[in-house]
């Protein structure tokens, strides 16, 4: 088993990744959570797979536990649904000292938490990520959110889990461009912060060969999230390395309303379009735009950006949360595992937008 510590100023958590974990959930809850009801929050494609499963280990530890279930998709994270869940925590009569679980990927882990967040002014909260791109970013770091018709992520909060539990063999159900949806951050670290981890991905070259190393991977990922997190807890400065790629991805998804692309391939045209721009820039070398186009496309994500209006693009970065001035901060690259934070005005942000939608 893998495990390390997120140490944060007011509190600190486990993550415990291990093979085969999730066959211990039970265990790992009443240890944390003793005597108190848990409510597992899960997607409509989940509550067969694992939700039952663990649902039944709760009751044989004699744990009190129920399940709510949203619609799988980005459109869940909502406040429709998020009302929804205050109706459940209510008629299931969650108290602060009891735990909310996270059983699913980034769009549950995000209601959830945000939910456990604002249930009584806080409630305990645990990550069971099953999706890769929960495994190794949005279960760790405490950004919890659901979004707005305006934009993605626009209400939110810092709310951390107690603990983390990633259990690499639930991937094994996970469809093949969902797993290449958690490449695209796998990837993204690997530009920002870990050369080493780009290189290793270049020559492992498949998914089935990302599996035969998922625990060291995964690990090594958690690794990157946390000492950023552990430095900048709430994203006043270093910690916005881990957005490259993420603004204009966010504005693609919503553009297409969260239906054409998944998260991690908007991200990837993202990371494309932000070395395009670091290279126009002069802050890194055309090679580095090849060798992040290639490891993308290597596995099966987008580089190119479709037909979209530029203005509709202009419209939601330039609205994006990390705007609080006339000016934005976009995270740029000088090498890979060498990203870095520079200012530009709104204004000229626009107008590479257009440029590049526009030839």
């Amino acid at each position: 088993m893998h495990e390390l510590t997120v140490k944060l100023t007011h509190n600190d958590y486990p993550i415990y990744i291990e093979n085969g974990l999730f066959n211990s959930a039970g265990e790992y809850i009443k240890r944390f959570f003793p005597d108190r009801k848990a409510f597992i929050i899960t997607d409509s494609n989940l509550v067969s797979l694992y939700a039952d499963s663990l649902l039944r280990q709760l009751k044989d530890l004699n744990i009190s536990a129920g399940v709510f279930a949203i619609p799988a998709g980005e459109c869940s994270k909502s406040h429709d649904q998020l009302l929804a869940l205050y109706e459940a925590f209510g008629s299931s009569e969650i108290t602060r000292k009891d735990v909310v679980i996270a059983l699913g990927g980034g769009v549950t882990g995000d209601l959830a938490g945000f939910a456990a967040s604002t249930w009584l002014r806080g409630t305990r909260f645990m990550q069971i990520p099953t999706s890769l791109l929960a495994m190794v970013d949005s279960s760790i770091g405490g950004k919890v959110a659901v979004n707005l018709a305006m934009g993605k992520n626009l209400v939110g909060s810092f709310y951390h889990p107690e603990a983390v539990l990633i259990d690499p063999l639930l991937l094994k159900s996970l469809p093949d461009r969902h797993f290449a949806d958690g490449m695209a951050e796998i990837i993204k670290h690997g530009c920002i912060r870990d050369k080493e981890l780009f290189l290793m991905l270049e020559t492992i070259g498949s998914c089935d060969e990302i599996m035969k190393n998922i625990e060291e991977i995964i690990f090594r990922n958690c690794m990157i999230k946390k000492s950023i997190v552990e430095k900048d807890e709430r994203e006043s400065n270093l910690r916005m390395i881990l957005n490259f790629g993420h603004t204009f991805g966010h504005a693609l998804e919503k553009a297409f309303c969260y239906e054409k692309y998944t998260h991690g391939e908007a991200v990837a045209i993202g990371m494309e379009f932000a070395t395009e721009l670091s290279v126009r820039l002069g802050f890194c070398e055309e090679e580095v735009l090849y060798r992040i186009r290639k490891l993308l496309k290597q596995f099966q994500l987008p580089t190119d950006w479709p037909a979209v209006d530029s203005q509709t693009i202009r419209d939601t970065v330039l609205l994006d949360k990390k705007a609080m001035t006339n000016d934005m901060t976009l995270v740029l690259i000088k090498d890979i595992g060498n990203a870095f934070l520079n200012k530009y005005s709104k204004d000229r942000i626009g107008g590479w937008i257009d440029e590049k939608l526009n030839p």
